[in-house]
């Protein structure tokens, strides 16, 4: 199942994999994964009870989006769950006729690609601020 009620999120497995296992999000504190999901639109992948993915979009609900810290449970990868989570999280009602997607990917771009996203046209257009490692 996947579904977007954040009742059903296991804060516990989310920070979890997030701190420890991520190459994003190393060392994030819990009450920053909280505060994240409480302003996203947050989709939690279950196998029958148990979480075993999850991704957020960040939006403003009419032009724009970035998707982030998607990632499936390393046991339960393999079976499509994924490509399943790209599917619903595309077709989320309040999230159609958006101008623009983005994300950031170190290793899933073949992942990303399959669901219309592309490198960007014009990278030397686009600016961050990033901070490294900010939660060490």
């Amino acid at each position: 199942m996947i579904s977007t009620d954040k009742a059903k999120l296991q804060l516990g497995v989310i920070h979890q994999y997030l701190s420890e296992e991520s190459y994003w999000a190393k060392n994030i504190p819990i009450e920053i994964v909280e505060k994240s999901i409480s302003n996203s639109i947050a989709f939690g992948v279950y196998d029958k009870n148990e979480q075993v993915g999850f991704c957020r979009v960040i939006s403003d609900l009419s032009t724009f989006a970035y998707l982030a810290d998607v990632f499936v449970l390393e046991n339960s990868r393999g079976n499509g769950l994924s490509k399943w989570l790209m599917e619903v999280v595309l077709e989320h009602p309040d999230l159609q006729g958006l101008r623009r997607w983005v994300l950031a990917t170190e290793d899933a771009h073949g992942l990303y690609a399959q669901y219309g996203f592309v490198p960007l046209e014009k990278p030397q257009n686009f600016m961050n601020i990033r901070l490294a490692n900010p939660y060490a």
